[in-house]
């Protein structure tokens, strides 16, 4: 399950027909194109099926990515909503969201959950700068990610990395494992970005959501961003969503109102400004992307654990 790195948000134009920053679709002469697994070795998956990391990858001008992962994205983006720049505002609020958590919360453990492949400024590089001493877990289940995981490990020398290769809709496996590097008998930040909404309703992710927040004491954070289903904001959304899903074979994005993605913070404190469009949670914290003067169908928030 991808995240935040994270299946991506979703492209094009803004209201007016102006060109936004960011928009600009990866041509084939980007970074990304030239990808050894290509016409190398098999890498012992279906390079043929799209996943929403590799996806995600290419959408920022990664690498790691494959032909079918590139057809993707390019069919999100013909769909005409603003995916390039939610992908972008999307790892700045990751951004945002670790300095607050390690910062003003106070918090040493975290556990990134769909983390993708790595970019610039992951989770543990930003809490680390904070706090050295912080402890973060890497949750994905795209075997790509595993390959890379030696980039997610280079912890400082006080602090600790970990990376667990495991399903979202698999939270006890993830929690067991997690134990080994993690103490959950301290407060721990949940993150999941740009992943729950590839977990279908079929498979429960309010409870997936509730067992992983049971498991950590008061004190703890959840932190969410996913694509929703908010047409005033970005009337194309269901038609990129709707192209990106006949590219990725089982996996399918599932784009939910508003409403309920703040259902997964049901029992949780909202840290202000609440569940909010990406590039406007806490924007005094940095960098919110390409988004001047643009409306996202994407949300985000952090609650925290009474």
């Amino acid at each position: 399950m991808a995240g935040d790195e994270r299946g991506g948000d979703v492209p094009g134009d803004d209201a007016s027909g102006d060109d936004v920053p960011g928009d600009d679709v990866p041509g084939d002469d980007v970074p990304g194109d030239d990808v050894s697994g290509d016409a190398g070795a098999s890498p012992g998956f279906d390079v043929t099926v799209a996943h929403p990391a590799r996806v995600y990858n290419y959408l920022l001008g990664g690498k790691d990515n494959f032909a079918a992962d590139r057809e993707a994205a390019r069919q999100m983006i013909e769909g005409g909503a603003k995916v390039l720049v939610g992908v972008r505002a999307n790892r700045a609020f990751l951004g945002r969201a670790v300095r607050f958590l390690a910062g003003e919360a106070g918090i040493r453990q975290f556990l990134d959950i769909g983390t993708g492949l790595p970019s610039a400024d992951n989770t543990h590089e930003v809490a680390q700068a904070v706090e050295p001493r912080s402890r973060i877990v890497y949750v994905d289940n795209d075997p790509i990610v595993l390959s890379h995981a030696n980039a997610l490990l280079k912890s400082t020398p006080g602090g600790a990395c970990q990376y667990v290769q495991a399903d979202l809709r698999e939270p006890r496996k993830i929690l067991d494992e997690a134990a080994k590097t993690l103490d959950f008998g301290q407060p721990v930040a949940i993150m999941i970005l740009m992943t729950l909404q590839y977990v279908p309703d079929a498979d429960n992710p309010h409870q997936i959501v509730r067992t992983l927040m049971d498991a950590v004491p008061p004190g703890s954070y959840l932190a969410i961003s996913d694509v929703a289903r908010d047409l005033a904001a970005d009337v194309n959304v269901v038609a990129s969503a709707d192209r990106l899903n006949e590219r990725l074979g089982t996996t399918r994005q599932h784009i939910r109102s508003p409403e309920e993605i703040a259902r997964f913070f049901s029992g949780l404190e909202m840290v202000e400004p609440g569940l909010v469009q990406l590039p406007q949670w806490r924007p005094d914290l940095g960098y919110t992307g390409p988004v001047e003067g643009i409306t996202l169908s994407a949300y985000c928030g952090i609650g925290r654990k009474p």
